[in-house]
């Protein structure tokens, strides 16, 4: 978690050819508790200064003489090799800002400046640059540990009983590192209560569900299945949940947040990697919104009549298609209504026949147990795909969130 001490110890760059607007800037955060500053008139020294002081943000003028803002970004690209520039650009020309965002800046502040303006932007620019920074880290963290288990796998088998338990405890690590990416506790959202849980095949897996509270009261759930098992699956699936923590953290629109992502996978992931997402939006009212991106369908119990109303997916998976599109579509709860998001792994659970789980006796168990809430639900379904299986091994990830609305 970014804390606020984290925020105002943040290291901050103000560029402006304008002495008086620096001093200005510099009063505004002083004021506000940032301790971290540093000021130049001079744009040829930014890129220097940068690479030497690795900046969690800098304040950029796009009009001063000699090189101006834009070009000054086009030297920041090459000292940031992650494509990823903490920029805040400063301008009172509308037509520039467009321009600016295009050229890689994250956002932007008029002049003349407006107090309040300034301190949201910039608090707003350094929380999601900071989570950045330590998704990064966390990405770092797993691809290392895949490095050192694959480096091993070919002796694993000569191994004496001692060191076999060495590498469980490095898987043990891994695991713990992805648990950590999840919520730690489970949030409490007004009107609603939520259960969730995740259980991967192996030490580490593909799936994740997340909570992120957003502004006016709403807030979001997510549950995503990535292609693959093991590490692999763990790995990109770490980094798609930093993308989208990032995304939302940052105000992007849920359908936007979902173009970026699918664009990052098709970018960065190999050609038989994918992701499935369920993705939907809620206020305290009950109303919101849902995108399903290639995802099995979501379950709804209408408590009014107890009928299930199924949520399918309309998009395409995410990884596959650049130029694919994820438009959202309305959703609404009342009291005592129940959402049950799920991955396939729950639906596919195999038996010793070989017979799978299936939708059939998922819908019966909420048709059943809804009523009783959602803690029963959880029960209920963990109880059955127990029952069912009878101790057959897990072929897939199994991950389901439950959503109760209390009023």
């Amino acid at each position: 978690m970014i804390s606020a001490t984290d925020i105002r110890d943040a290291r901050i760059l103000i560029v402006d050819d304008q002495d008086a607007n620096i001093r200005l800037l510099e009063r505004m955060l002083t004021g506000a508790g940032y301790g971290s500053l540093t000021s130049t008139m001079n744009p040829r020294e930014v890129c220097g200064l940068h690479r030497e002081n690795q900046y969690d943000l800098i304040l950029l003028d796009l009009q001063m003489p000699g090189v101006d803002g834009f070009q000054v970004m086009e030297g920041l690209k090459a000292i940031e090799t992650n494509g990823y520039l903490p920029v805040l650009v400063i301008t009172a020309q509308p037509g520039h800002k467009l321009r600016a965002l295009q050229a890689g800046a994250k956002d932007f502040v008029s002049k003349p400046f407006d107090l309040g303006e300034v301190l949201m932007r910039v608090h707003n620019m350094l929380e999601v640059r900071l989570l950045h920074r330590q998704a990064t880290s966390y990405g770092k963290v797993l691809e290392q540990t895949v490095r050192e288990l694959e480096a091993s796998r070919e002796i694993i088998r000569l191994k004496t009983l001692q060191e076999q338990k060495k590498t469980e405890r490095e898987l043990a690590l891994a695991q713990e590192t992805q648990n950590s990416l999840l919520p730690r506790s489970l949030p409490s959202f007004e009107n609603f209560r939520i259960r969730a849980f995740n259980s991967p095949t192996r030490y580490v897996g593909g799936d994740f569900y997340d909570f992120l509270p957003l502004s006016l009261g709403e807030w979001v759930g997510i549950l995503a299945d990535v292609s693959g098992k093991g590490l692999p699956a763990a790995l990109l699936s770490s980094m798609v949940l930093g993308a989208l923590s990032m995304e939302f953290r940052s105000g992007t629109q849920p359908c936007d947040v979902l173009n970026r992502v699918n664009r990052l996978l098709c970018e960065k992931s190999l050609d038989f990697q994918f992701a499935t997402l369920f993705l939907f939006v809620m206020n305290p009212d009950g109303n919101g919104q849902f995108i399903g991106a290639g995802h099995n369908p979501a379950c709804l119990f209408r408590a009014a009549n107890g009928a299930i109303e199924e949520l399918a997916s309309d998009a395409f998976f995410l990884g596959i298609f650049e130029g694919a599109s994820y438009p959202s579509r309305p959703l609404h709860l009342d009291k005592g209504d129940m959402l049950v998001v799920y991955s396939d792994g729950l639906t596919e659970a195999e038996n010793q026949r070989e017979e799978v789980f299936g939708e059939e006796r998922l819908r019966a168990i909420i048709s059943q147990w809804a009523p009783s809430g959602s803690d029963v639900i959880e029960r209920k379904l963990l109880e059955a795909v127990a029952d069912f299986t009878l101790g057959m091994p897990q072929t897939d990830d199994i991950t389901f969130v439950v959503v109760e609305k209390l009023q």
